[in-house]
């Protein structure tokens, strides 16, 4: 069971989404606005935040950039416009997933679930070491954390469950080219859907945030998917 924040304008919608979360076994909480959201996530600790974009006052991306400041806390976004530039916007904030409305609840609890199974520690394969280095970038699958060391010492780079699940693979093989069908199976689960935007969309975002120390070790293997460099 987890427990998962409900953050949406729509109080019937919240309703609909709070009795498929029940019945799937988690522990629902409630808010109505993004100023709400950030209020409830501080003081309850969420697993997961299920997360509307268009809100009145603080909407769902300002209050998941003011919460990517201080928590990795899983983020599934909800839009009732069906916009590239929503979708884009929302993972580069640091969303793990996107949903357009209409959807069916059997749709979002399976979302829910699969970030979630990606958020809890994974069960390592049996030749991988609980700490995967590839030069200065050094991953511990154990504690969830991901480091740059350089001559300036480690610095820590705060990964979103789906950021980390990614790279964990990419770093799992050296120089193997993923196409991102495969990138997606590994990280997310076999038979899971993921445009192929949204995923060039997580991977752009560990690449900036690597950047910012200095490494880019992720390259974009045209017309197939992505490798990390030998």
């Amino acid at each position: 069971m987890a427990r998962i924040l409900v953050v949406d304008d729509d109080p019937h919608l919240r309703e609909v989404l709070r009795y498929a979360l029940t019945r799937d076994g988690h522990e629902v909480r409630e808010a109505k606005d993004g100023a709400e959201a950030l209020r409830a996530a501080a003081a309850e600790a969420p697993d997961l935040l299920v997360l509307d974009i268009v809100m009145p006052g603080m909407d769902g991306l300002e209050a998941c950039r003011e919460l990517r400041k201080k928590s990795t806390i899983p983020v599934v976004f909800l839009s009732s416009r069906d916009e590239e530039l929503d979708r884009v916007l929302g993972l580069e904030m640091g969303g793990d997933d996107y949903l357009t409305k209409p959807f069916s609840t059997r749709e979002l609890c399976a979302r829910v679930k699969a970030v979630l199974r990606r958020a809890r520690p994974q069960v390592r394969d049996d030749d991988e070491a609980p700490v995967l280095r590839h030069g200065g970038l050094r991953m511990d699958t154990v504690e969830h954390r991901t480091w740059v060391d350089n001559d300036g010492g480690a610095h820590e780079i705060v990964l979103t469950v789906t950021e980390f699940a990614l790279l964990r693979v990419l770093i799992g093989r050296p120089g193997r080219a993923f196409t991102r069908e495969e990138l997606t199976d590994r990280a997310y689960g076999d038979g899971y859907h993921l445009a192929e935007r949204t995923l060039d969309s997580h991977i752009r975002r560990i690449r900036a945030k690597l950047r910012e120390h200095g490494i880019d070790p992720v390259e974009t293997v045209h017309g197939l998917g992505y490798r990390l460099a030998t």
